[in-house]
């Protein structure tokens, strides 16, 4: 096939299933220029709206360019230049988005790492990124002094967030905001090192192609690889996702609490309110009473969840305590729990509002590649495959390819998912093997299986290499854990295969059953030869728990060790 004509044709169908309300091409409400210059603008036309709130600290758009210039003048001052990278090591908290805005306002580039890394990790990232300075909570000082000697760092900026913590917060804390400041030794203690140093008035305005961050790939098939990503990727994601998926409203209060260090969290939490110009608010970890207590009193709009959060909320005992009047607009990930029609139904029974899944993408792509709002009509989502993720965002585009010769595949088709798009990676951070194998002439080859349906929607199946043979025919655990989800006693499920001297491969599901349900293995058996492909249907291991990872997908190679 023609590649052009093939993208053209696909594009037609996709404009023709495009729901109305969802803005076609990318929106720059302030035009392509750098973050930091939307930051810059709101400061300017909307000072005192609060642009972070944090259990009860408020931070204005006038206070958070204020400090992150100041933030940026001190970088330069301790000597870090252009293109020097800053490793940030801390949990959610308005000093955390200080320090990422003044990273990128001293032309420095942001390198995040989980605060839940162990040294181990920690050290590996920094020494993979090149790292001469690292942001951290003070907390976590003792997991950094463990390995600096190991690393490049030579710099340490430290901040505690009882400093910021209320004495009467307005909503529930976690204990890491009463963990008392750690003294002062061989770190700059961040705030007060910021109100004594006059603010930089002559920052370089970085480039659109210039670097702005490293985000890591979650390291689930080996070490984890820096994703380079320049300015220019951050606001096309902004541009592309905001617009078609949730709208454009600088009225808007949303809430985040997914870790700022992943991907995902950084755009909720880092890029999107600016782009907006709306107001955050931030909590440092999910917790579902505090999640309620703060959509009560913050009067949230809009928010983002796990299912499993969701979950979580609809079968709290306090649940009818609070008021949710106010929301507008949740979305989702179903990452262990499976959006479900039921969970959409209690949620819109609760709420007023309708949850539907955020979108796909990859750190690679800065994620939000695609989106499903507005294809909710009679749970029109729900009822497609369940592997389902929507439409591209405008300016992206998708292809099916074969994996072996790399064709073109017609619509309807199973193959390699491959995606382009002006968010792109520009490469894996000091792999140029692994970035040429990825990226071939503009496309990034993701190695994961997907569909295009005739119509244009998007079906993304799972990883190539998790893909089971059975019998000869491809089973993708990620289709069996989302039928799996449709069952009304399953709580979570993780599927994988072992070796089957018969079928080549079994698919095996771990499956963690709601509280209360007397669901036993050969029910469960018996109810998936009633719902899928008799060679499709796993072995059943009912467990207590799955171990996941700090952003909530399972580790399925600790699960190899289960069989």
């Amino acid at each position: 096939m023609h590649e052009p004509t093939y993208l053209s044709e696909l594009k037609l169908k996709q404009q023709q299933a495009w729901p109305a309300q969802s803005a076609k091409a990318p929106v720059y409400p302030l035009g392509e220029k750098s973050l930091t210059e939307y930051l810059r603008h709101w400061a300017e036309t909307t000072p005192d709206k609060p642009a972070v709130r944090f259990y009860g600290h408020d931070l204005s758009y006038a206070e958070l360019d204020d400090l992150s210039d100041r933030f940026a003048a001190l970088l330069i001052e301790q000597e870090v230049r252009p293109g020097d990278r800053v490793a940030v090591f801390m949990p959610n908290c308005p000093q955390l988005n200080i320090a990422f805005y003044g990273i990128l306002k001293a032309a420095a580039i942001h390198a995040p790492v989980s605060p839940m890394a162990m040294p181990m990790e920690l050290s590996y990232q920094l020494k993979d990124s090149g790292a001469s300075v690292i942001v951290c909570f003070d907390q976590l000082l003792p997991v950094f002094r463990e390995i600096r000697e190991q690393t490049q760092v030579r710099l340490a900026i430290a901040t505690s967030l009882s400093e910021i913590c209320p004495a009467e917060p307005p909503i529930p804390v976690p204990d890491l905001l009463r963990a008392p400041k750690l003294a002062v030794t061989d770190y700059i203690d961040m705030l007060p090192a910021l109100k004594g140093i006059q603010p930089a008035t002559d920052l370089p305005r970085p480039a659109l192609d210039d670097i702005a961050a490293l985000n890591y790939t979650g390291g689930t098939t080996g070490l984890p690889k820096g994703c380079i990503h320049t300015h220019g990727d951050m606001l096309y994601t902004c541009a592309s996702f905001v617009p078609a998926a949730l709208g454009l409203d600088s009225e808007r209060v949303s809430l985040n609490f997914m870790p700022e260090f992943w991907i995902a969290g950084e755009n909720a939490g880092l890029l999107f309110p600016v782009f907006s110009g709306t107001t955050l608010v931030l909590l440092a970890r999910w917790d579902a009473l505090t999640f309620m207590s703060a959509v009560q009193h913050y009067r949230v709009n809009h928010t983002g969840l796990l299912v499993d959060s969701a979950s979580e909320v609809l079968d709290h005992p306090q649940v009818s305590e609070f008021d949710f009047s106010s929301l507008q607009i949740t979305s989702c990930v179903s990452f262990i729990k499976k959006l479900t029609p039921e969970y959409r139904q209690r949620w819109r029974k609760l709420t007023g509002c309708t949850l539907f899944e955020t979108s796909f993408g990859m750190t690679e792509t800065h994620t939000c590649d695609t989106f499903t709002a507005g294809l909710q009509d009679d749970d029109f989502d729900l009822k497609s495959a369940p592997t389902f993720v929507g439409l591209p965002v405008p300016g992206t585009e998708f292809k099916v390819c074969d994996f072996a010769t790399g064709e073109l595949l017609p619509l309807g088709s199973e193959g390699e998912l491959c995606v382009r798009s002006p968010s792109l990676l520009k490469g894996y951070w000091n792999k140029p093997e692994a970035s040429a194998e990825a990226l071939r002439d503009g496309w990034l080859h993701t190695g994961d299986s997907g569909v295009i349906t005739e119509q244009g929607f998007i079906r993304y199946l799972g990883r190539r290499k998790e893909m089971l043979k059975v019998n000869g025919m491809s089973v993708f655990p990620s289709e069996l854990e989302a039928m799996l989800g449709q069952h009304p006693a399953i709580l979570a499920s993780a599927v994988i295969g072992r070796h089957d001297d018969k079928r080549g491969e079994c698919p095996v599901a771990f499956v963690v059953k709601k509280p209360g349900s007397n669901l036993d293995a050969q029910q469960l058996v018996d109810w998936c030869k009633q719902t899928m492909a008799i060679y499709k249907v796993p072995e059943v291991r009912l467990v207590e728990s799955l171990p996941m990872t700090a952003t909530g997908k399972v580790k399925k190679n600790e699960l190899q060790g289960w069989l």
